[in-house]
């Protein structure tokens, strides 16, 4: 287990400067061999481990920040990202800071570790909150300055994050007043958690207008094809009112599975999307949804980042600054039959 113990402390056991015990553990700079073999004896005897970001600071900056995308985006998620990151650089650029993007697969940290231990970057951006997230307790035990795109239990964690909750609650209950009490929800990857505050609107919509949701219609970890076109089957099956997607990749793939067997929407069954991006644009019908404003959240993310960096103290935020579109995808049957 690692010591607590300072490089105050170190330098004062030994009787040497600060400076030269920075020196000897960065191995920058002119001290004696023997000097440093002191302080590194040291040090492995009180198990010290430096804290990198200070260890940065005292090696200058960078004047790079790192974003971590997930390695298992597809096609489908690229507006987010892309938006997020246009954001970002609206911020970066004139501050004169650059922007490095590193992938992160399955959870495995290891990209991360060497941009920050190779001091690559001065800040990180966390673009997905994770139930179990290696990335971010990595950064939070090497005390390196991060943000995270998303939202988190944890009070120690600064997070930045679109209304999910308050979004998608209102576009449910507005589905539920509009007499459409038999919803289906399907979502994906229940590690995420943006999957779960989404099952967590849709359940506390129904709560509100004193309804129960029917657990038979929630299909979860919707991964793949063939799972999408088994959760429609048994959705139309069990005469469902309206499908509530949680994405807009589960609202396209729900669309194209529809037309291939010959379901119509509104008329058969009704769909909606719990995101709303240039994905859907063209869909036929327009997909009813909840529409958000992915380069502010970027940009505002940069912003407590290089807070951060800079020392100033900051607080984790949600951005009000969702809309919502009832479009022809959710009309009601005698609605399509006047129309």
């Amino acid at each position: 287990m690692a010591s607590n113990i300072t490089i105050d402390d170190i330098a004062d056991a030994l009787g040497v400067s600060k400076t030269t015990v920075s020196r000897a553990i960065s191995g920058k700079g002119r001290i004696s061999e023997a000097t440093r073999e002191k302080v590194r004896a040291y040090i492995e005897e009180h198990n010290y481990r430096p804290n990198i970001y200070a260890r940065g600071l005292a090696q200058s900056r960078t004047y790079n920040i790192g974003v971590v995308l997930p390695g298992e985006y597809g096609v489908v998620d690229l507006p987010f990202f892309q938006e997020c990151l246009a954001g970002m650089t609206r911020v970066t650029a004139p501050a004169g800071i650059d922007v490095m993007v590193t992938i992160m697969e399955d959870g495995d940290i290891t990209n991360l570790q060497r941009i920050v231990e190779h001091h690559k970057v001065d800040g990180i951006i966390l673009t997905r909150t994770m139930i179990e997230d290696r990335a971010a307790a990595y950064l939070q035990e090497t005390g390196f300055p991060f943000v995270s795109i998303g939202t988190s239990d944890d009070p120690d964690r600064i997070c930045i994050d679109q209304d999910n909750l308050g979004g998608c609650l209102e576009l449910t209950e507005k589905l539920l007043g509009a007499g459409l009490h038999r919803l289906a929800l399907i979502g994906g990857n229940e590690s995420h958690v943006i999957t779960r505050t989404r099952r967590r609107a849709f359940e506390k919509a129904h709560e509100k207008l004193g309804l129960q949701p029917d657990p038979d219609l929630i299909y979860m970890n919707v991964l793949d094809p063939a799972r999408v076109d088994w959760a429609v089957r048994r959705i139309m099956d069990q005469q469902a009112d309206c499908i509530v997607c949680m994405s807009d990749r589960l609202a396209g793939n729900i669309l194209m599975r529809c037309s291939s067997l010959e379901i119509r929407i509104p008329e058969d069954i009704r769909i909606a999307s719990y995101y709303d991006s240039s994905l859907l644009e063209n869909a036929v019908p327009r997909v009813s949804s909840v529409g958000f404003n992915e380069r502010q959240l970027g940009a505002e993310a940069a912003r407590l980042l290089l807070r951060r960096v800079e020392g100033e103290p900051v607080e984790s935020r949600i951005l009000s600054n969702y809309r919502i579109y009832i479009r022809q995808s959710t009309q009601l049957a005698e609605d399509c039959r006047s129309s």
